[in-house]
């Protein structure tokens, strides 16, 4: 299993907690100074079953530069999306776990990540 954090998230800390807590093995990603690939945040996106818009964030200053808001949510713009999220990893929504059974999970509340662990 893998997470990807910003160390300076309170809700990355919390679920590297509980992980520990857990006794999990797993990865640490620094995804903002390790940045995802076009094709990995394609490949995450299938595992969690989601949208890029779905794990944007929409509210940090290079997504209001960049005017996502006004982006079309469609399969015409899933590519713009994609290339925004590689070109500023910053938008990438966190904590993400790639569970042990090939699915994903943003993992922002213990109950999110207990369930990565259980899969």
């Amino acid at each position: 299993m893998e997470i990807w954090i910003n160390p300076a998230c309170s809700k990355c800390r919390s679920a590297i907690s509980l992980l520990d807590a857990e006794g999990a093995d797993y990865t640490v990603r620094r995804y903002l100074e390790d940045v995802p690939t076009e094709d990995e945040i394609r490949d995450v996106l299938d595992r969690l079953g989601l949208e890029p818009w779905d794990i944007t964030r929409t509210q940090e200053a290079v997504a209001k530069e960049l005017g996502v808001k006004e982006w079309g949510r469609d399969a015409g713009s899933r590519e713009r999306w994609i290339k925004a999220l590689s070109e500023h990893p910053k938008l990438i929504q966190r904590p993400i776990i790639t569970a042990d059974d090939g699915t994903a999970v943003v993992a922002r509340t213990d109950e999110a990540v207990r369930d990565a662990l259980s899969r």
